[in-house]
């Protein structure tokens, strides 16, 4: 219906072309990427553990560190070190009171006035009471901020 325009061809050769460069610029040689010498991964290890050629001090002083982490715990440690793995022990209730903190609920100090009370009236003496703001313990949602603002 339309004549063919000389523009079809010439941008399907364009396309073939600039893939062929897109995909030309892709290949490469690894070894050329990325040379490697004659050392093995043990070598590498062993390098970098022994210190190189830095000599003997700084081996010397790696073992030295490592023997110093490595020491025993003496009484008073291995109790600090219990009594921190217990604040991170998850128990059912240090989940239920981290994840549900109670809101407060604070306690109204009310004095009573003398008065009289009942059918017969009965005077009764002033006193003080003491009853919770809120009737039932509320509790915060996770993630609901408790502290003041």
């Amino acid at each position: 219906m339309y004549p063919q325009t000389w523009t079809k061809p010439h941008l399907q050769a364009g396309a073939w072309l600039v893939l062929a460069l897109i995909l030309g610029g892709c290949t490469t040689d690894k070894d050329e990427l990325l040379p490697h010498g004659e050392a093995n991964m043990m070598d590498v290890w062993q390098h970098g553990t022994s210190g190189g050629s830095s000599g003997s001090s700084n081996s010397r002083m790696l073992l030295d560190a490592r023997q110093e982490l490595r020491r025993p715990l003496d009484e008073a440690q291995v109790v600090r070190q219990q009594a921190g793995a217990d604040a991170f022990t998850r128990t059912p209730q240090n989940e239920i009171y981290s994840q549900f903190k109670r809101l407060p609920n604070p306690d109204l100090v009310m004095y009573v006035f003398p008065h009289l009370a009942g059918t017969d009236p009965v005077p009764v003496p002033g006193y003080t009471t003491v009853f919770p703001m809120y009737q039932r313990v509320q509790y915060a949602m996770p993630g609901e901020r408790t502290e003041e603002y």
